[in-house]
Formats: structure tokens, C-alpha cells, sequence
């Protein structure tokens, strides 16, 4: 996969010289989620506004699947981008239906086509439609509002999504009960994700390189392994926190600690060739498998051995 996103040396200065985006520069590959976390003030969500021109930059450029988006019809180029905020901005006259097919009405998808998207929306994020598609969002909890932002986000099946804290109102548990069902809806789907969070477990549960921000730069962009185990000065290792090796062993697969692939023999192979296979492989342990290559059991040198005597 190629870089969808780049930043070339991104500014932007307000007229009081306010840098709120210092000199950025950085790529994000198709398909990835690059969380952005920092202080407040840090200019994490002005650098993500920056790419659907909510924030137009004071220099620099930012290209989306190669063109650059100074160049793009802001509209055609919003239109093209999904945005989840945190207080969702659901319309309070509309129902959830009409708030989630509001993209897809405005670029001229046909009402059928949009009912069923909504229908299938509803039901990717765990909120049943002959239930929900006609509440109103006064009618709903604060985690069904935001199932139902995310929803609109994805409505018109956008290749790019910008998440400004979308989870950051929520009550804890809750949010850990979204927080899963993101991570299960990326296995899904597979879009492009800019996420913007204060909480530095979110950005590390969440995201697959981190973008750590102070004062309009970035001072870290790296997996989160990465910045767990090597944060590159002392501001990232205290955002991090004390409990870097717990949060590390929480990130750790068994791939991680898994021995080598073990070598297999067909069942009916002679005990001679066997004991010839472990010698010249210096393996203690045989998979035996069948003919198809289904796993039967194990053996073990010594017994071959002792066998061969």
C-alpha cells in the first residue's frame, strides 16, 4: 500500500502569530489509523482540520491520493472525507435516518439506495433499525448518539475518516464499549483513520503509529511499541506514564513469543528417514501430519531414537 495522506512542510500561523501547526510534515499509508494525541492546545485537531480545509494552512501543502487539496473544490473535497466529532452535531429536527443519509442525499444517491446504507449503517455500529432509523437524537443516550455520528461518517462510503475525540464525552465505560467496537469496525472496513485523542491509552489501544504533538510540531510519529518502549525524550515518556511495561504487555501477541515454525514428517514415513530429517535439521520435535497435512500429533527425538536402536 501506498501513502493516501502527506503533509509537505504544513504551517499554520494565526494573525496574532500563533503557530498552531508548526512545519509538519508526515505520511499515512492507505488503509492505516494514526492517532494524534497531546496537550491541549497542541495543535492535534487543527492539523486534522487541516485536510478537509475546515483550517486552511499558511503554507505548505497536503496532498490526498496524490492531489493537492488546496486545488480541490472544498465542498467535493468535504464531501469525500468522513467526519466524527465529539458532540456528534447530529441535526435535533432530523431522525437518525434522515442525519445519517444527509451526505448521501446531498451528492444525489437515490432514496432507496440511501435507506438501505442507513439500514446497513445502523446495524454496523449495534443499533437495530426498525428500532432507531425513526428516533430523534433527544431520544437517544450519549453512547447511541455517537454510534449514530460515526454511522453518518461512513454514509457515503468515504475513503478517509477525521475522528476529533469522538469518545471524549462519554463515561468510562461506555467509551471502552466503543473504543472495541471501532477497533472491530476497522477490521472491517479497512478506511483510512486521522484520530484525535488526549488520552494517550486511547491513542496506543487505537491506533497503528501515534503521532504525539507539543506546541504545533510533532514530536514522535511512530508505532506505538515503538514510543512505549523508546519515547524519544522526556515529554513523550511523561505523557506516556509510569506504567510503560504494562501498557507494553498489553499490546503484546502471542506471535510475539511464539517459537519458530516446527518441521512436520507424513505419518507413514520410516522411523530411518525421520531420525534423518531431525538430525540434519537439528530438531527435537516432529509435527506428524496426514497426507492432506492434517496435524495427527508430535514425536520426539529420543523416542525416535530409541525406536532406531
Amino acid at each position: 500500500m501506498g501513502s493516501i495522506i502527506r503533509f509537505e512542510r504544513v504551517n499554520k500561523i494565526y494573525p496574532d502569530g500563533t503557530r498552531a501547526v508548526d512545519d509538519v510534515t508526515f505520511e499515512i499509508e492507505e488503509g492505516e489509523c494514526v492517532t494524534f494525541v497531546g496537550p491541549s492546545g497542541c495543535g492535534k485537531t487543527t492539523t486534522v482540520k487541516l485536510l478537509n480545509r475546515l483550517v486552511e494552512p499558511t503554507s505548505g501543502t497536503i496532498y490526498l491520493n496524490g492531489q493537492d487539496t488546496a486545488k480541490v473544490d472544498v465542498i467535493s473535497l468535504r464531501r469525500g472525507i468522513g467526519y466524527v466529532i465529539q458532540d456528534v452535531g447530529l441535526f435535533p429536527h432530523m431522525t437518525v435516518a434522515e442525519n445519517i443519509a444527509l451526505v448521501p442525499r446531498l451528492i444525489g444517491w437515490p432514496a432507496s439506495k440511501r435507506e438501505s446504507r442507513t439500514d446497513e449503517l445502523l446495524n454496523l455500529v449495534g443499533l437495530e433499525p426498525g428500532a432507531f432509523r425513526n428516533r430523534y437524537p433527544h431520544q437517544l443516550s450519549g453512547g447511541q448518539r455517537q454510534r449514530v455520528g460515526v454511522a453518518r461518517g461512513l454514509a457515503a462510503d468515504p475513503p478517509v475518516i477525521l475522528m476529533d475525540e469522538p469518545f471524549g464525552a462519554l463515561d468510562p465505560i461506555t467509551r471502552a464499549q466503543l473504543q472495541d467496537e471501532f477497533l472491530r469496525l476497522r477490521a472491517r472496513l479497512r478506511k483510512t483513520i486521522l484520530f484525535v485523542t488526549h488520552d494517550i491509552d486511547e491513542a496506543i489501544k487505537l491506533g497503528d503509529r501515534i503521532a504525539v504533538m507539543r506546541n504545533g510540531k510533532i514530536v514522535q510519529f511512530a508505532p506505538p511499541a515503538t514510543i512505549l518502549k523508546t519515547p524519544v525524550d522526556l515529554f513523550v515518556k511523561d505523557l506516556v506514564g509510569k506504567e510503560r511495561g504494562l501498557k507494553l504487555m498489553k499490546l503484546s501477541k502471542i506471535s510475539d513469543i511464539m517459537e519458530p515454525f516446527v518441521d512436520s514428517i507424513v505419518e507413514g514415513t520410516p522411523l530411518r528417514e525421520a531420525l534423518r530429517l531431525m538430525k540434519e535439521r537439528n530438531r527435537d520435535v516432529l509435527w506428524v501430519v496426514d497426507k492432506e497435512g492434517r496435524y495427527q500429533g508430535w514425536v520426539r527425538f529420543e523416542r525416535v531414537a530409541k525406536d532406531e536402536e
